[in-house]
């Protein structure tokens, strides 16, 4: 088998960890040993692990129909009520939605859709897209030339024409020293507004972010951000997309992380929590705008040539229905309200150790980085070493999961969103001595 995100070498020789169990917040390994899961496997299983309610639903939808496409005039039910249902919930008006299976194909196809639209619009030109530094928005070919986090690009030639990259939005990697928050604000806005002007506006079709960045860092935009690219944008009439993969569904406090950000988007890309991670599906939900020039470049060619074989899968689809239902009924929003207090208090109390440079948070997902020294400001090297280390014994030592972050010296947490106040106090009591233990080794 062939894994990802891993030293290929080592993992032929050293091998990968098997989990063959998971309830609540714990998975466990071939021994039996419970790991207290902060990373929610991939920032995705928002429910926990073996939920009831969710397998019995994939479990009655298989016994209906376990399998059919939308595609060629024929669709299922649980995929028509799914699509009904996000787009009476998500903050575009009149929306349409797109079934796919990964976040990543939910990205690609909106650099299809948007190419696509601008067609229809007799607008040969505007078809480029411009993301940002550190960003990450999946492993497809598009996908991966849209993030910008080297690791994810070296080595695999994905630079493809049209796809540009501006700096990402925060302040402690990118902010100049005495450089404050408004400031680096007007930085970033000059930049974008810079590559706008000098590519030519006629040839910009969309600007695609994540609410909050999740694999780059957690990185949380300067208070304003989104509200003064929207303005660039819409001067240029540029479409805004943004990528909710990891950042819906309650992971910020809010149903969306637009909402807890301030983002008024033209599209959204949805998966992960969509279905709790149990099952793949993604969903690409587009503005009623972008939809009227689909149909019209699909009425021009004859037909919509873009589909795929589990497009609106039935038994992902049902699962993501009780997704929604369960998210309602076990009142999940007031449960992350009040139980990611707790969240941000425990985090903050890692500001002050003399190898933290700074910690970020939204909702339930957040982030601690590293530095050798705080002021002058400098990294561990090769960057990221400490935060490895960190996680590794975390693991190791403590039986606590959580995320190194590729392109940083940060590590992650993302509990599942039924997480408990005392099961949180017990991630960082966790974590906090695997640091100290780093901490004293390293003699800091």
């Amino acid at each position: 088998m062939l894994h990802g995100y891993v030293d290929l070498a080592t993992e032929r020789t050293a091998g990968s960890k098997p989990i063959v169990g998971g309830r609540g917040v714990f998975v466990f390994d071939e021994r039996g040993t419970p790991y207290l899961e902060a990373s929610a496997g991939m920032w995705c299983t928002l429910l926990g692990f073996s939920e009831p309610a969710l397998i019995d639903a994939a479990t009655e939808q298989m016994r209906k129909l376990p399998y059919y496409h939308t595609a060629a005039y024929k669709t299922v039910t649980p995929a028509n009520e799914l699509a009904s249902r996000l787009a009476s919930v998500v903050p575009i008006d009149q929306a349409k939605v797109y079934f796919g299976s990964t976040g990543s194909d939910a990205n690609d196809f909106l650099v299809k859709a948007i190419r696509y639209y601008n067609n229809a619009l007799g607008r040969p030109r505007k078809k480029k897209i411009i993301s940002r530094h550190n960003g990450y928005h999946g492993s497809t070919l598009a996908a991966t030339a849209l993030t910008g986090i080297p690791i994810n690009r070296d080595g695999f030639d994905v630079d493809i024409p049209g796809i540009l990259h501006v700096s990402e939005p925060s302040l402690f990697s990118r902010g100049l020293a005495g450089e404050t928050e408004q400031e680096f604000l007007g930085r970033l806005l000059r930049e974008l507004e810079e590559t706008i002007e000098t590519e030519g506006p006629d040839t910009i079709a969309a600007f695609l972010v994540e609410p909050i960045t999740g694999a780059g860092g957690v990185v949380i935009p300067p208070k304003g951000y989104h509200e003064a690219v929207r303005f660039v944008l819409d001067k240029y009439d540029i479409k805004f997309l943004a990528d909710e993969v990891i950042t819906g569904f309650y992971r910020t406090g809010r149903m969306w992380g637009c909402q807890s950000t301030n983002l008024k988007p033209d599209t959204m890309t949805l998966a992960k929590g969509l279905t709790s991670a149990y099952l793949p599906l993604s969903a690409a939900v587009i503005s009623n705008d972008i939809y009227t020039g689909l149909e019209k470049e699909s009425s021009e060619k004859g037909f919509f040539g873009h589909g795929s074989t589990y497009s609106g899968h039935p038994v992902c689809c049902a699962v993501a229905l009780k997704v929604l239902d369960l998210l309602k009924e076990r009142e999940i929003p007031s449960h992350v309200a009040r139980v990611s207090k707790v969240f941000a208090a425990r985090l903050e109390q890692f500001r002050a150790h003399p190898a933290v440079g700074d910690v970020r948070y939204s909702g339930l997902m957040g982030a601690i980085e590293f530095v050798s020294s705080k002021s002058p400001r400098v990294h561990f090297t090769p960057l990221g070493s400490f935060a490895k280390q960190v996680r590794q014994r975390a693991e190791d030592a403590y039986q606590l999961v959580c995320r190194a972050l590729p392109g940083r010296d940060a590590c992650a947490f993302s509990p599942p969103l039924i997480i408990s106040e005392t099961e949180i106090n017990e991630v960082f009591d966790r974590f906090g001595k695997a640091l100290q233990d780093v901490s004293a080794e390293r003699r800091i």
